[in-house]
C-alpha cells in the first residue's frame, strides 16, 4: 500500500472513532440488593416541557425510586443551558440523587453522568452512553438529539434523551 493511501485509511480510521458516541460507567455510592422491573422510555425536553419525572418500581411492583429531569439556566436568565438527571430513592429520603458516584463533588466524569451539558469543556460529552449501577440494578441514558436557538448560541430549544433501567448489565450485551 503506497503511503498517501495508508494515511487516507489511517484518518478515515481515527475519525470514525472519534464519531463513535463514548460509554461511560458508573457506580453509584449507594450499594444495595435492590432489583427494580425494567423499563426503557424516552423523554423530550423543551422550554415549554422543560421537567420530567418517572416513578421506577421495585421488584415487588412498588413506587421505590423517582427520576427527575431539570433544566439549568445562567443565574437570573430563564433560558436553558443544560438539564439535570437526578434519581432518588424514596424509602431513604436523605440523598436527593443517588446516580452520584461520590457524594462530594468532583470534576471526575463518572460524578457527573447525571449532567446533560452540551458545553465541550464539560467533564461528560454530552451525547455519551451513561451506565450507573445502582444498588442490583442499572440506569442507562443517552442524549440522541439536541438543538439550540440560535445555533451558535448556549441555549437549548429541545434535547431527546433515551433511558432504560435493567437487573441486567448492559456492558455485557453483544
Amino acid at each position: 500500500m503506497r503511503y498517501g493511501a495508508w494515511l487516507v485509511v489511517l484518518s478515515a480510521s481515527v475519525l470514525s472513532a472519534q464519531a463513535a458516541d463514548p460509554t461511560l460507567y458508573a457506580q453509584s455510592f449507594r450499594k444495595g440488593a435492590t432489583q427494580i422491573i425494567e423499563d426503557k422510555f424516552e423523554v423530550k425536553l423543551s422550554p415549554e416541557d422543560p421537567r420530567y419525572r418517572e416513578r421506577i418500581r421495585d421488584s415487588a411492583g412498588n413506587d421505590r425510586y423517582e427520576l427527575t429531569i431539570t433544566p439549568q439556566n445562567p443565574p437570573g436568565d430563564n433560558k436553558i443551558t443544560s438539564w439535570r438527571v437526578q434519581l432518588r430513592d424514596l424509602k431513604h429520603t436523605i440523598y436527593s440523587n443517588i446516580l452520584l458516584a461520590e457524594q462530594e463533588p468532583s470534576e471526575d466524569a463518572k460524578n457527573n453522568l447525571w449532567w446533560l451539558n452540551p458545553n465541550p469543556f464539560s467533564p461528560v460529552p454530552v451525547r455519551a452512553r451513561r451506565i450507573v449501577k445502582v444498588d442490583s440494578f442499572y440506569v442507562i441514558f443517552q442524549v440522541k438529539s439536541l438543538h439550540f436557538t440560535p445555533l451558535d448560541s448556549p441555549y437549548l430549544d429541545s434535547m431527546l434523551v433515551e433511558f432504560e433501567v435493567t437487573d441486567q448489565d448492559p456492558r455485557a450485551r453483544k
